[in-house]
Parts: structure tokens; C-alpha cells; sequence
């Protein structure tokens, strides 16, 4: 019912910019914004994010998410992800306080931040491992909700603080570092886990384009 209600908010919201881009367009008043996570690029993670104005309080926003580290402080964090966003501004396009709904997809392998100890794990078929040895890899769809802030620093330049929280669809298989092995079943399918969390956030930094 959650997923029903999102889908029918992201499509509505899409409708109604569709009904005067083209007003706008002939008017020539959309704006095309460029921007990239000025949080993540000091740890090597690189986001980038094209946003569009549909009408004068709508834009839809796409953008990449790409962590390459196959090993980052002793654990994987190997995370690609893209996702596309309809945004509502209460002021106008691109100023001030605004919401969106957010559908992403992503692809990682990775150690979760629970799996970090030494500590003995016991499976389900009485076999022990070292739980900093493992590690998960698989994919995700997320569906969120985003809320934010935008303000002008000059003619060109913006500064969009945000945040999102959704539910994200996991599906996994984990591995022993060591062996390469599954440590989690005995056959070759993916495990599935489904929790909500904030999956996205930063401060972007906006250049207009046009």
C-alpha cells in the first residue's frame, strides 16, 4: 500500500509539471542546474546531479552516486547507484524549502557496519566464522521521500542542502573474504531484507547551465 500511494505521488507530481513545461519552455524561463556532493568528494565518493525545471515550483532532478573502493579503512565499499526525483518548491524552482519523491537503484559490494568485529558468527548449519571476514554483495531499489533547502550564492552558482529517507528492497548474497565461499546458505540464491532508512544526503554544489 506504502509503494501504491508513492508511485500514484511521483506520477501525479510528474503530471503536474507536465502541464505547463511546454508554456515555459516557449517562454524560455526553465533553468538546467549541474551539481556535485561537496560532503562525499573528500572521502573519494563521487555524486553528480542534473536538475530541470518543469514549471515555475516543479523540477525533476537525476543523478549518480559512485563509490569504487574495494577496500576503504579494512571494508568494501563498493556502491553505485542512480535515481531520479520530482521536486516540489513552495517559493519558486530552485529557492528555498522544498519536497520530492525519490526512486533510486544501486548495486554494491560491501561490508555492513555490524560485521566489523572480530567476533565469532555462527550460520544456520553450525559452521563459525570471523565476522569482520564477510561481506554482502547484491543490489537494492529504494523508493523515498526528500526534503530540502536551496538558495542562491551568485548569478550561477547555488548551494542545495538535502536529505531523503525511504524504504529500500535489499537482495544480497554474503561471502567469506578469506575463502570466497558462502557463508549465509548452501545454494546459490539471494537473501532479501526490506527496512527503511535515510539512504541519501549532502550538500550540493549547483551551477546553472542555462
Amino acid at each position: 500500500m506504502i509503494k501504491i500511494k508513492f508511485i500514484a505521488g511521483l506520477l501525479t507530481l510528474f503530471l503536474l509539471g507536465n502541464l505547463n513545461a511546454q508554456e515555459l519552455e516557449q517562454n524560455h524561463e526553465t533553468s538546467v542546474y549541474i551539481k556535485g556532493n561537496a560532503l562525499l568528494i573528500p572521502i573519494g565518493i563521487v555524486n553528480l546531479g542534473l536538475e530541470h525545471q518543469l514549471t515555475k515550483k516543479v523540477t525533476v532532478q537525476g543523478d549518480v552516486l559512485i563509490s569504487p573502493w574495494k577496500s576503504f579503512g579494512g571494508h568494501e565499499l563498493q556502491y553505485y547507484s542512480v535515481s531520479a526525483e520530482g521536486r516540489y518548491y513552495f517559493n519558486e524552482a530552485f529557492k528555498h524549502w522544498y519536497v520530492g519523491a525519490n526512486i533510486a537503484a544501486s548495486s554494491f559490494v560491501l561490508q555492513k557496519w555490524n560485521y566489523w568485529s572480530d567476533g565469532p558468527y555462527y550460520n544456520d548449519f553450525g559452521e563459525v566464522f570471523v565476522t569482520s571476514n564477510l561481506y554482502q554483495k547484491g543490489y537494492s531499489l529504494i523508493f523515498g521521500i526528500t526534503g530540502g533547502y536551496q538558495f542562491k550564492v551568485s548569478d550561477r552558482w547555488n548551494i542545495d542542502v538535502y536529505a531523503a529517507i525511504g524504504t529500500s528492497q535489499d537482495f544480497y548474497k554474503g561471502y567469506d573474504r578469506t575463502t570466497g565461499e558462502r557463508y549465509d546458505r548452501k545454494d546459490n540464491k539471494f537473501n532479501r531484507s526490506g527496512e527503511i532508512l535515510p539512504y541519501r544526503g549532502g550538500i550540493m554544489i549547483s551551477y546553472k547551465l542555462k
